[in-house]
Order: structure tokens, then C-alpha cells, then sequence
């Protein structure tokens, strides 16, 4: 879907485990999270402490990780909105991982519609008695301002090599890697009156032709 389909839409959210999709939990569904300069890192366990409200700690257990590419435009603007959108999918993998739908921190970055559909997700998560695992790659960013206060985000999420666990035994479920491994999300997020961008809504596309390897 086109950027501007984020900018007019108030379709349900889609997450993919960690990030969002389909109603059932699946293999190839995992995680999400932090910074790159054009390289591949990994993601940050703590939110960014700077502005002017006090983030919530994020953290994540060392076999889920999120790498992103090319997340960095030098623009401090654009960055900082860049950086409370990888700590929205921090958030949401901590809230999995931690079996807690009510974490303060959802509600710090995702608002209105998106957040009741993230603690849903999270609650699903629970319900079927499973977790997260492994790495997602987020790539290609494009990034979208309407005004200083409202914005367009793109990017696409590489799953290949993540996946749902039992929360039990620990167990990865099997990860059948195919085209739907890879997903396309559009966001429309919005500053608040702290300066904290919050998604607002968050559509995803599995096997869309401009994500996939």
C-alpha cells in the first residue's frame, strides 16, 4: 500500500507477533526494535530517555532481538520520531514476552485505536499460551511528514528467522520461511502534548512485493 494510505485509513491494526497480523499465532510471526546508521544494530533493551516525559524502561530477554537498516535520516526531527516508533515495537515484544496486555509502556506509545488492538494482540499471545523468539529485520523506512505534529511511516519487517514459542517448554514452533515471512506496515503516528510520537494506526501486508527478498 502507498505511504498516504497510512494518512486516510482507520482499518483495524494488523500486528505481526511483536509487530502484527493475522488473528492465530504463527510460526513465522515474530518480534520487533531499535537504531542503525545505515548498518545493521541491534535494538536498544532501554528506550531513549530524552524529551520531555519520562519513557518507560524497555526490556527485552537476549534471544529476542530487532535490527534495523538505515534508520537514520540525520534529521533530529525525523529521528526522534523514527526512535519512539522502534520503542512502540519494543514495547509491544516486552508486552509479549512479559505475558502483560495492561504494560504501561503500550499505552506510551501507541494510542486511540492501535492501542486497544495492541493489548488484544498481546492478550491473544497469552491466551495461547505462547511467546517470541529470534531476530526481525526492519528495512527500507519511508518516512512521510503531514505536519510537525502528524506523520506517514512505511517500512517493511524481515521475519525469516523468528518465530512463536511455548511459553511452557520453551519450544520454537517451526518457521516455514516464504513470501509471507516478509511484511509491508504503513503507520500514521502523532505527537502528544509531551512530544512522544504515538501510532495511531498500523496496517500490515504479508508477502508485499516491495518487501519481499
Amino acid at each position: 500500500m502507498p505511504v498516504a494510505v497510512a494518512l486516510t485509513t482507520t482499518a483495524a491494526l494488523l500486528l505481526t507477533a511483536c509487530g502484527g497480523e493475522d488473528a492465530n499465532s504463527k510460526g513465522d510471526d515474530a518480534i520487533a526494535g531499535a537504531d542503525t546508521s545505515g548498518s545493521e544494530t541491534t535494538a536498544s533493551p532501554t528506550a531513549d530517555t530524552s524529551g520531555t516525559a519520562q519513557r518507560p524502561k524497555i526490556t527485552l530477554p537476549g534471544d529476542v532481538k530487532n535490527v534495523f537498516e538505515q534508520w537514520k535520516t540525520g534529521d533530529p526531527a525525523k529521528d526522534a520520531l523514527l526512535e519512539d516508533v522502534t520503542q512502540r515495537i519494543n514495547a509491544t515484544d516486552a508486552a509479549i514476552v512479559a505475558a502483560d496486555p495492561e504494560s504501561e509502556a503500550l499505552p506510551f506509545y501507541y494510542k486511540d485505536e492501535a492501542l486497544a488492538e495492541a493489548a488484544q494482540w498481546v492478550q491473544r499471545y497469552v491466551d495461547d499460551g505462547k511467546s517470541i523468539t529470534g531476530t526481525v529485520r526492519f528495512y527500507n523506512p519511508d518516512l512521510v511528514m503531514v505536519d510537525k505534529d502528524t506523520a506517514a511511516l512505511a517500512y517493511c519487517a524481515d521475519e525469516t528467522k523468528a518465530a512463536d514459542k511455548d511459553r511452557k517448554t520453551g519450544k520454537a514452533d517451526e518457521i516455514a520461511v516464504n513470501n509471507d515471512s516478509y511484511v509491508a506496515y504503513n503507520t500514521r503516528v502523532q505527537k502528544d502534548q509531551n512530544g512522544i510520537w504515538q501510532t495511531t494506526s498500523l496496517l500490515s501486508e504479508r508477502g508485499n512485493a516491495k518487501c519481499v527478498a
